[in-house]
């Protein structure tokens, strides 16, 4: 049997395939799907690197204790978007509260994990490994369930939407994973050409009368590249979105994964990033444009799901890596801190407030305290979203938190 490097150099066949410079691997792995493969259930991360401010997120407007440690930073009564009568959004998450009016975004409050670790490199690993302990954070929790999940479509399992390196979270061991900067970056390049699309799908397709398994798996290769090629390029010029949606890096992303979803595509889990939460300077302005940024794409990303009726099988959930301080600095900003809230989105949600807000008279080295590890956050979506052995997957037992529905089975 020919080798590997001997049997691409003879086969003047695959000279005519040209894929674009960084398009995933799992094109080469790709089958059509049908329109039965919706069924699946889908997540959505949005992680918000640098550390999220959660006290000028979810605003204790009432509490004199937050109004006294920051003089600058502090959203008054008069400007939060009120959740109740102690607790309202940051006034640019209008997104954010339209959603909860809805019914369709959960607000778990005091998340964390204990001894925290104030190093983003440090603190991110922990959450997307799941692991305080270094020497046991080479794969991610998503990863670890990636590799628990039976054979799909040949779809990719998870993708990545990013320039930014593929986060530990989706690290497996045997289940590969792409990123991509975006959908162009998934079609097959022959520089718009139906001929040659033809030659290739021909070339492709013909009895070479040979058993040789190395020509028979770059045969089919390339159909499936072929196919999974052309459904991204239909959804990409068949879908309609139902809202407008917001003009910024987050809110393309999330159009692109609503994209995907409505064509068909088994991919379970999509993670994208918002950076810029690392505000230990003139904090308010800045905090503010990126709040927008996520409440506004995440409000078009659900709506237009619900519109295109995929919402049913789709969650979203959003973390940072931790929080920030109580009492503001002398820039105008805040640094590095420990809990915060997480949020978790979509139509199966137990909507509103889980938990209760950290009291801050009662801080730990300056920080409020956490009373949610995240894990359990993370234990409930695997088993309840996913149906998958949590307890495994986590390394233990952690006890689920109740913001989904009873009924999502």
């Amino acid at each position: 049997m020919k080798t590997r490097r001997g049997f691409l150099t003879a086969s003047s066949s695959l000279a005519l395939l040209s894929f674009a410079e960084s398009t995933p691997a799992f094109l080469m792995r790709a089958a059509a799907a049908s329109a039965a493969s919706n069924a699946g259930r889908v997540l959505v991360v949005v992680q918000l690197s640098g550390g999220n401010d959660g006290l000028n997120t979810i605003v204790p407007y009432r509490n004199e204790i937050y109004r006294r440690a920051r003089p600058s930073l502090a959203i008054g009564a008069d400007q939060v978007l009120k959740i109740d009568g102690e607790l309202g959004f940051h006034p640019a998450m209008r997104g954010f509260a339209d959603q909860l009016e809805q019914g369709r975004l959960s607000l778990i409050q005091g998340v964390g994990y204990a001894n925290p670790n104030r190093s983003h490199f440090e603190s991110m690993d922990i959450w997307h490994s799941a692991r305080t302990n270094h020497s046991s954070r080479s794969l991610g929790w998503l990863g670890r369930m990636l590799d628990e999940l039976p054979p799909d479509s040949g779809d990719a399992p998870a993708l990545h939407f990013g320039d930014e390196t593929q986060p530990l979270a989706l690290a497996t061991l045997r289940t590969p994973v792409s990123s991509v900067g975006s959908l162009e970056r998934f079609r097959l390049d022959v520089g718009g050409r139906a001929a040659l699309r033809r030659a290739i799908q021909e070339s492709a397709e013909s009895d070479r009368g040979s058993s040789n398994d190395l020509l028979s798996f770059v045969q089919a290769s390339t159909i499936n590249a072929l196919a999974a090629s052309e459904r991204v390029d239909a959804a990409v010029k068949s879908y309609r979105a139902a809202v407008d949606y917001p003009k910024s890096g987050l809110a393309e992303k999330l159009q692109r994964i609503a994209q995907l979803i409505d064509a068909g595509f088994n991919t379970r889990i999509f993670y994208v990033s918002l950076d810029g939460f690392d505000t230990h300077a003139t904090q308010a302005a800045a905090h503010a444009g990126l709040l927008e940024q996520l409440s506004g794409a995440v409000s078009a990303f659900l709506n237009d799901l619900h519109a295109h009726q995929h919402l049913d099988r789709v969650l979203l959930m959003a973390f940072s890596e931790f929080g920030r301080r109580v009492a503001e600095n002398a820039s105008q900003g805040t640094d590095h801190g420990a809990a915060a809230p997480m949020f978790v989105a979509g139509s199966r949600v137990r909507t509103g407030l889980i938990g209760h807000h950290p009291r801050l008279d009662d801080l730990d080295d300056g920080d409020p305290k956490f009373h949610t590890d995240f894990r359990r956050v993370y234990a409930t979506i695997l088993a309840r979203w996913f149906q998958q052995p949590a307890g495994e997957i986590l390394g233990q037992h952690y006890e689920p938190v109740d913001f989904l529905n009873s009924n999502i089975g």
